[in-house]
């Protein structure tokens, strides 16, 4: 539940529209949800402008079920991260107005399409072809966060001029996130290029010597470029929720 929509059920109330216990009824679960195996924070929409994000790793189908449920009666948009095609062919039985992004491994509710409430536009680029579910993670969670995004695809160093033939879009974006695995230098380039906010995404993608993207971890957390931030290693999610805290309005 928003902010919106907690002024619609009070001016209900005032107007006579809606009766006191209806109102109640449609409150009674803030600030948080016992489900057993679950505490659900309806109350997150209010103070942090998002709905909870259903974190799909390590539970189960009927337990994302089971959330989803208590979820959508309260909210027009709910995502669910890291959900693998077997668990998300069941959830979509019982959610058949869901859509899964297999290429992101994401679950999607979204019973309208997100308002627009970013500044400016989000740019998401990735060095490989490799890097693109982790980029496409982080383009959905930012879309559906309200921004404009768009996506720039297997622009890595190994071949620096096909970034350069996209300097106009990368000039103009408000916040960037780029996305890199192998020795993750993609985002030190970026930054050199453009006075914006740049969130670099490293990924597990990579030869043993990149120790599943610490490598990429480290040398972006190195990076000699002073507009540089680093979430976690395939933590594309993290990437698009900050990209979108920086673009609100």
């Amino acid at each position: 539940m928003n902010i919106e929509s907690l002024r619609q059920i009070l001016e209900q109330v005032a107007s006579g529209k809606s009766a006191v216990d209806h109102a109640l009824e449609k409150l009674k679960h803030i600030p948080f949800q016992d489900i057993d195996f679950a505490h659900i924070d309806h109350h997150r929409s209010m103070r942090k402008g998002f709905p909870e994000v259903i974190f799909g790793q390590g539970k189960t189908a009927d337990q994302i079920i089971g959330i989803l449920k208590q979820m959508v009666d309260h909210e027009k948009i709910v995502l669910v991260t890291r959900v693998e095609t077997d668990k998300a062919e069941i959830i979509l039985k019982q959610f058949p107005d869901c859509t899964y992004h297999d290429d992101a491994r994401m679950v999607v509710y979204a019973a309208s399409e997100p308002v627009i409430n970013g500044r400016g536009s989000i740019l998401v680029l990735s060095a490989g072809t490799s890097d693109i579910p982790v980029a496409r993670e982080a383009f959905l969670t930012a879309k559906y966060m309200g921004n404009p995004v768009e996506t720039i695809f297997d622009v890595g160093v190994a071949g620096i001029h096909r970034l350069f033939h996209y300097h106009e879009k990368i000039k103009n974006a408000a916040v960037l996130i780029v996305v890199a695995g192998m020795e993750g230098a993609l985002p030190s380039v970026v930054a050199g290029l453009v006075e914006r906010p740049v969130i670099a995404v490293p990924t597990s993608i990579g030869y043993g010597a990149s120790f599943g993207g610490v490598t990429a971890l480290l040398g972006m957390l190195n990076s000699c470029s002073s507009n540089v931030a680093v979430v976690n290693i395939d933590n594309g999610f993290g990437a698009g929720y900050m990209a979108s805290t920086i673009n609100r309005k």
